[in-house]
């Protein structure tokens, strides 16, 4: 038996852990630069407030309704993740991340007497430890909890927040009340072309004469996912992610800039992340790529996009020897009076730092490795990027617009919640 925990509305619910006086509450989060809504509560769902909604459209309309409006504080969410992973582990070994607010559980050799009760039990104690609120579907296969999880999730005075698909009838009865377009896997382009092969709904997925159209539009993942439905399990859980093939920190600025010394500080503080990114996974890079994009709407020509590769001689992950290498690239790619929204580094030919071959003729000085454990070990100790290199901003990272960012209560030491006792 599968399970899929699924956080509700889990960025909102983050921010009224620490401030509870918006329970119940219209809740907004913004995009990077307080862009556009990407996270909404059931009440703010109800006033109408569309996702994807840009902010300086509907900022008179948030305030007429009164909608608590919140920046991304994504080092608070992360957090949050990672502590209703870490409860979810005590239930059983098999757990995988699926996203930032989700995860599939497996109870393959555990004797569970009655699942739901079960349920419950992991439902309660992520409530008392984290105050999160969570929907959780059961079900013999992946896609199926997805099922079960959606009709926890929208009848949950009935369910208790959880469901089981455990006999032929209900899972008859819950694919003939998923449309199609709600199916694991299903977009937009795909919805289309099953509603005009009269595919409604999960049920009509699995009819036998479907089979040939699902084999042709969709593959091997088609028949999958139509097995999936069915009952059949072919999709196992998925072991810890492996290390990424390349890395990249690309960001609009709060503001146009046309200043080199401006774009510089950026350009190396993205490197000197990217860097960072490669120590904790324990790699190196060979080659970097500079992306630099203009105010397309402030050029007179059609161009608006430049970008740069270069390989070094030698496999890297210090902040020093990439910063070095970006502002370079960003000195031959740069355009005096030129007008910059956005910059981006991006590291790639990336190998284990195990397998870093050395050049007989140009090699990386020893004593960076020493100062970047230094770096690193503080940052890890602290929470804070206050080491850094002499032509970063000490006192951003991103310099990004966040009119409405929350305090980090669990990440950052001076911004942790008081509680006064009398």
């Amino acid at each position: 038996m599968y399970a899929l925990v699924d956080c509700n509305n889990f960025y909102a619910s983050c921010e009224r852990v620490f401030q509870p006086q918006y329970v119940g509450k219209p809740v907004v989060i913004l995009s990077n630069n307080d862009g556009c809504v990407i996270a909404r509560s059931y009440e703010a769902k109800d006033l109408g407030i569309p996702m994807g909604a840009p902010e300086f459209k509907f900022r008179n309309e948030l305030k007429q309704k009164n909608v608590k409006v919140f920046s991304s504080n994504y080092a608070l969410y992360g957090d949050l993740s990672n502590r209703v992973m870490k409860i979810l582990e005590a239930f059983t070994p098999n757990v995988e991340v699926y996203s930032i607010d989700e995860a599939f559980l497996n109870f393959d050799g555990q004797n569970i007497a009655d699942y739901h009760v079960y349920g419950l039990q992991i439902k309660t104690r992520i409530n008392k430890w984290l105050s999160i609120p969570v929907c959780i579907g059961f079900a013999p296969t992946k896609a199926l909890c997805k099922v079960a999880n959606k009709i926890a999730k929208k009848f949950q005075e009935r369910t208790q927040g959880v469901y089981i698909i455990d006999t032929e009838e209900k899972r008859v009865k819950a694919l003939k009340w998923t449309k199609i377009e709600d199916v694991w896997g299903i977009g937009y382009r795909l919805t289309k072309k099953m509603k005009a092969q009269n595919i409604a709904t999960a049920y009509d997925f699995t009819l036998p004469h479907n089979a040939n159209f699902i084999k042709k539009e969709m593959g091997v993942v088609g028949l999958r996912l139509k097995y999936e439905l069915e009952g059949k399990s072919v999709l196992e859980m998925e072991d810890a992610p492996a290390a990424k093939k390349q890395i990249a920190i690309t960001r609009s600025f709060e503001k146009n800039i046309s200043d080199f010394g401006e774009i510089k500080e950026r350009v190396s503080t993205f490197a000197t992340v990217c860097a960072e990114k490669l120590r904790k996974q324990k790699s190196c890079s060979y080659a970097m790529i500079l992306y630099l994009q203009k105010d397309k709407y402030k050029v007179e020509n059609e161009r608006y996009n430049y970008w740069r590769l270069e390989t070094l001689p030698f496999a890297s992950n210090s902040n020093i020897t990439l910063s070095n290498l970006a502002v370079k690239m960003l000195k031959e790619l740069f355009e005096e009076g030129g007008i910059y929204k956005k910059a981006g580094v991006i590291v790639t030919e990336l190998i284990s730092e195990n397998q870093k071959q050395f050049n007989l003729f140009e090699e990386e000085n020893p004593k960076h490795q020493a100062l970047m454990k230094v770096m690193d070990d503080f940052h890890k100790k602290t929470g804070e990027r206050k080491i850094r290199l002499g032509n970063q901003d000490l006192k951003r990272t991103w310099k990004m617009k966040q009119n409405y960012l929350s305090q980090k209560y669990t990440t950052d030491f001076k911004q942790i919640l008081k509680v006064k006792c009398h």
